[in-house]
């Protein structure tokens, strides 16, 4: 079957474009905090562990509509929930644009109502940037093709026995077995295709594309992390420590998401965000909020594993809390994504739920902002690892617990950057608003004229709403039409260079 994205076709980009590529020179010192109004990228830094890092600006702003579909037959949506880009694919062009393959991840289909018999999957999508940095507004048609994507191919996910995965609500648990943990499973009086057995049910958010053509998904039920071969077979499941599990007042596990256990992660509230560090092999998940027992919703917690030799036991080796930041009514702005940049230094995306498809469309707070664990305690392997010693009780940070340091840094809503790709916050709610769900990050390279620049790829997650959706081959109309919406910026991370070279396969 053709998708109709397929329509989007890449069009003489590689032969030039009618944007100029105008791509900034290095940018003068700035000191901390401070913006320059006026420019093309209003260029903002900050200071973290005595580095500085830049925000040049948007630069690139692509969209895949809310009625395309995939290979299977169903609406490409969702997508944004986790992005990387593929190993070997990422090229620089003579004419200053860039091509490359996004691998793309959506979550647990359209459950807007209810969860469904969603099978796990991820997409493949080309695409070709041509960077933007001039001053002048873009049309919203003109925008669209600096960055121009094209759908290639749907890998669907399968756990033992070649069973298909599903996003039910989980509602049966499999016992623990040699080499796995215990699993949530979806309904076990509803069987998938010809097979009686239970069936893995997975809300997908993290993704790692590793160079071997293998991935590692994060997910939301469990919290676990999962480790799939490019042919989308299950391998191998990493089980976090107790204090992580949904568990019951009676200490046993309940994996559903319509209530909230006792102890562990909170209900849809998971292992959002996931990213590796290449050089060191080691492999970081991060809570989307605190655990229930941390009183607090604001002290989230994030673990490291040596995936080394993923085929064998996968150690933890680090555990740290890291505190999101609060809006101005004190509510947390939960993270939906992290990358790795450097030793010690993460990107975090936190967000608040405004925006196109959201609960609102005045956006106040969606920035992919830095922090550090650098000087942070390390408590894997402690007390704090079990249920029934919280590390942030009745939602004060214990003493003994030195946290993450978090900075803010690039701000999503930015007016001035909105209004140069045909973009806005705020009234009117149409499909030019930004999109209220971001939940992903993908760092690449510039260019060796400028070492210490990248661009950051980023997409949202349109929970699959279009009114001539369809899902599981059933036609739907969810009432509005929202796009997946793709965001590049170009940022300056000194120290980032080696760790996306070899993530890249560069």
């Amino acid at each position: 079957m053709v998708s109709s994205l397929c329509i989007l076709v890449l069009t003489a980009v590689l032969q030039g474009s009618t944007i100029a590529a105008q791509i900034p020179k290095n940018s003068s010192p700035f000191k901390p905090a401070t913006r320059t109004t006026g420019a093309a990228s209003a260029a903002v830094s900050v200071s973290l562990g005595g580095v500085t890092y830049v925000n040049q600006g948007l630069v690139g702003f692509g969209r895949i509509p809310s009625n395309a579909t995939e290979s299977t037959g169903d609406t490409i949506g969702g997508i944004g929930s986790a992005i990387a880009i593929k190993p070997g694919t990422w090229q620089g062009q003579s004419n200053g644009s860039y091509t490359g393959t996004l691998v793309v991840q959506p979550d647990r289909g359209f459950n807007v109502i209810s969860p469904i018999d969603y099978q796990a999957r991820r997409h493949e999508l080309a695409f070709v940037l041509t960077p933007y940095s001039g001053t002048a507004d873009l049309t919203f048609a003109q925008a669209t093709q600096t960055l121009q994507l094209a759908y290639k191919n749907t890998t669907l996910e399968f756990e033992r026995n070649n069973t298909k995965t599903s996003g039910l609500d989980p509602s049966a648990i499999r016992a623990a077995q040699a080499g796995s943990p215990a699993n949530p499973l979806a309904d076990p009086q509803m069987p998938i295709a010809s097979t009686s057995e239970p069936h893995l049910t997975i809300d997908a958010e993290g993704l790692v594309a590793n160079a071997d053509g293998s991935y590692w998904t994060s997910d939301e039920y469990g919290p676990y992390i999962y480790h799939f071969t490019a042919s989308g077979q299950l391998i191998q499941t990493i089980q976090p420590p107790p204090a992580f599990l949904p568990m019951d007042s009676k200490g046993n596990l309940n994996f559903t998401a319509n209530v909230d256990p006792a102890t562990g992660r909170g209900a849809n509230q998971g292992f959002e965000g996931l990213t590796l560090d290449p050089i060191t092999n080691t492999l970081y998940a991060i809570l989307q909020s605190a655990t229930i027992q941390d009183g607090a919703l604001q002290f989230t917690r994030m673990l490291a594993y040596n995936v080394s030799s993923p085929s064998t036991s996968v150690p933890l080796i680090g555990e740290w809390v890291v505190p999101l930041p609060l809006s101005s009514s004190g509510k947390v702005e939960a993270t939906s994504e992290i990358h790795f940049v450097s030793p010690g230094v993460f990107l975090c995306l936190a967000r608040d739920g405004n925006g196109h498809g959201g609960s609102g469309d005045n956006i106040k707070y969606k920035h992919a902002d830095l922090f550090s664990i650098t000087g942070a305690t390390d408590i894997h392997g402690t007390a704090f690892d079990q249920p029934g010693t919280p590390v942030a009780p009745k939602g004060k940070l214990s003493k003994s617990v030195t946290p993450a340091t978090y900075v803010s840094f690039a701000d999503f809503a930015d007016a001035t950057q909105l209004a140069r790709f045909g973009l806005h916050n705020g009234d009117p709610d149409d499909n030019t608003l930004l999109d209220a769900k971001w939940e992903s990050l993908a760092l690449a390279p510039v260019g060796a004229s400028a070492p210490n620049d990248f661009f950051l790829f980023t997409a949202s997650d349109n929970d699959f709403l279009s009114t001539q959706g369809i899902s599981l081959g059933v036609p739907y109309n969810a009432g509005e039409d929202v796009d997946n919406q793709f965001l590049v910026f170009r940022l300056t991370l000194p120290g980032a260079s080696a760790s996306v070279a070899k993530a890249l396969g560069i």
